[in-house]
């Protein structure tokens, strides 16, 4: 359906942990990279390579994601997010996923999206939000 999404194309993008990717309740000494920060940074990576791959008018929403956050990454350290296509099924893509800092795997997991067309989406979009202003 899509020749250039493959098994095994891979995309790796580093990201400098800044203020507002960590965690702040710990206090300044504790400041790390946040969970919900690192899937972030996980959802962009797979699906900016999902895009640049499919034909002008797709996209892709997140699915499912499923990760172990195994080490701390201090605040103002580096973090590289590997992401590989692992399996294709349809329009489901499913990637295996790392993330290392300079001194440790800090993550590891699976994310899923599935590839849409944006104007079909738009218009399933438009048409739910007109049931919920009609309810």
């Amino acid at each position: 359906m899509f020749d250039k999404l493959t098994v095994g194309v891979s995309q790796a993008r580093s990201t400098k942990v800044d203020r507002d990717r960590t965690v702040d309740f710990m206090g300044e000494d504790c400041r790390v990279y946040a969970t919900p920060s690192l899937v972030r940074d996980i959802e962009h990576t797979c699906r900016d390579l999902i895009y640049e791959l499919t034909p002008e008018g797709e996209d892709s929403v997140g699915t499912l994601v499923s990760i172990t956050h195994m080490a701390p990454t201090l605040l103002g350290m580096e973090v590289e997010v590997t992401v590989t296509i692992a399996e294709i099924d349809g329009r489901k893509v499913v990637f295996d996923v790392v993330a290392s800092d300079s001194l440790d795997t800090i993550c590891k997991g699976r994310h899923e999206r599935f590839v849409v067309n944006v104007e079909k989406t738009r218009q399933r979009l438009v048409a739910k939000a007109a049931k919920v202003r009609e309810s």
